[in-house]
């Protein structure tokens, strides 16, 4: 039996450099709804929220999915969790307020563990089918996953009887973080080093996956193996996994893709950003290459995309220039330069073809995630370097409002100790986000997964506050 954590040392005391922690902290019980930490013993690069298990009368179960990224003495894996979600206005202050960094939540139950061949960059779900999921590592394949049929190693990370129900091949090198799943038919996308955007259907392997299950050679699950074994044994699975070709490959980016992202309106219509600086517009049906190129979308890399799920023509980006971007795709050709209509250290900044619609400018580092919120179409959330989440309505932008500074930014969450590397709005509890950080260089090395719902005070409107408030006057006054 092999142990899965890291030893680690004693809770590092706060320091003056913690003033904006220690500011938040205490504002927990005013600002959140509810609020959870689970400190993981390793990194974690994802998090994603799978289906609605149960409803219960004060909370409801959801599965959720992390990555454990090992210093390679142990193997990498996949977790499945079950998270259970207080349902609004149901937690006291006290409760989501007591908890510290070294914790894990009660609300955070492993329920399996999958040992996985390398790092898992990046995890997506299967719409369609919510026991499949896809995984990105350090390789070329992407690595699909009937999580239901493969087998919990919990402790014993020497069984290695995992590994990957199907394999889809057409990278000539690798595609380590752009990744999605199309909300309508069974499709995936992925991006890699190799500057190509790859897509695959894998509609006729599906419902075949739980018996694509190759079979293990003599003695592979032996679980008093040590590591080593264990990998090599993965290594011989995977070679032995069902592969999946492409069914397009599509050329237009001059360096790594660094994220894909699905139109929510069209399984043809996809988008994609690189280190190039580009953000690309794709249509399946037109051939394999760009319909829209945005030359110089912004002034780094971009490192993450998302469609807006109720406006077809709204797209996100985030970028290595600290900035997220809002694009219309209307307001896009070919020629564009990229530069921003409205930025808000220039309001006059001239309007041009291929321009942004807003720029987001409030994190102090690279943005590395952005995602639309699905309560509300204006608003979304962007994560990066800077420790920060930021939740934005870009409604609020022109709004002459005294307390919104920078304009459109109405929310930040600071409680995670470094890089917030992934996050994701739950689609089934509303207004609620799970969020991960890899605290490798702050808290002791590990990672912090946290799950939290801003209170409703602070996005419904100010008319409706104010109004529920005066019903309760009395008792407050009292």
């Amino acid at each position: 039996m092999v142990s899965r954590g890291r030893k680690k040392k004693g809770s590092r005391p706060l320091t003056e450099e913690d003033a904006d922690y220690l500011q938040w902290k205490a504002r927990i019980p005013l600002i959140y709804d509810w609020f959870t930490n689970h400190n993981l013993s390793w990194p974690s690069l994802s998090c994603r929220w799978g289906q609605q298990l149960e409803q219960k009368t004060y909370k409801n179960v959801q599965r959720l999915y992390l990555s454990e990224r090992t210093d390679g003495t142990y193997p990498n894996t996949l977790v499945i969790a079950n998270c259970e979600v207080v349902k609004p206005r149901i937690a006291t202050a006290e409760h989501i307020s007591m908890f510290d960094e070294e914790s894990q939540s009660p609300h955070v139950n492993r329920i399996k563990t999958i040992i996985h061949p390398g790092e898992v960059n990046k995890i997506r779900e299967l719409p369609q089918n919510s026991k499949i999921v896809a995984t990105h590592t350090d390789s070329p394949e992407v690595l699909v996953w009937d999580v239901d049929a493969q087998p919990d190693c919990g402790d014993c990370l020497g069984s290695a009887d995992c590994h990957p129900n199907l394999i889809l091949t057409g990278h000539q090198s690798n595609a380590e973080y752009a990744l999605a799943m199309c909300n309508s038919e069974p499709l995936v996308l992925s991006g890699g080093k190799d500057n190509l955007v790859v897509l695959w259907s894998i509609h006729d392997h599906v419902s075949a996956l739980a018996n694509t299950m190759p079979t293990a050679s003599p003695g592979m699950s032996n679980g008093g193996q040590t590591c080593n074994h264990s990998m090599k044994a993965i290594n011989y699975k995977i070679a032995h996994s069902p592969t999946v070709a492409p069914r397009n490959i599509f050329h237009g980016h001059r360096d790594t893709v660094e994220d894909v992202q699905f139109c929510p309106f069209s399984p043809q219509e996809f988008c994609s950003v690189g280190d190039d600086s580009c953000l690309i517009l794709w249509d399946a049906r037109a051939g394999n290459n760009p319909v829209i190129k945005v030359e110089k979308a912004h002034d780094g890399d971009i490192n993450c995309v998302d469609w807006n799920p109720y406006d077809v023509n709204l797209l996100l980006t985030g970028s290595a220039d600290s900035s997220a971007k809002m694009f219309d795709r209307r307001n896009l050709t070919s020629r564009g330069v990229g530069s921003s209509v409205h930025t808000f250290q220039h309001h006059k900044a001239a309007v041009g073809v291929g321009s942004s619609v807003h720029t987001f400018q409030h994190h102090k580092a690279a943005v590395l995630c952005v995602q639309w919120s699905p309560d509300k179409s204006s608003v979304f959330g962007s994560a990066g370097e800077d420790s920060f989440l930021n939740v934005w309505d870009h409604e609020k932008v022109c709004a002459s409002d005294e307390y919104s500074n920078p304009p459109g930014l109405f929310f930040q969450h600071a409680g995670h100790r470094d890089k917030v590397v992934d996050f994701h709005w739950s689609a089934t509890e509303p207004w609620t986000i799970a969020s991960v950080s890899d605290d490798c260089a702050r808290v002791n090395g590990g990672g912090t997964l946290q799950v939290w719902r801003i209170s409703d005070f602070i996005y419904r409107p100010k008319e409706e506050v104010l109004a529920e408030l005066e019903m309760y006057h009395h008792q407050i006054c009292y």
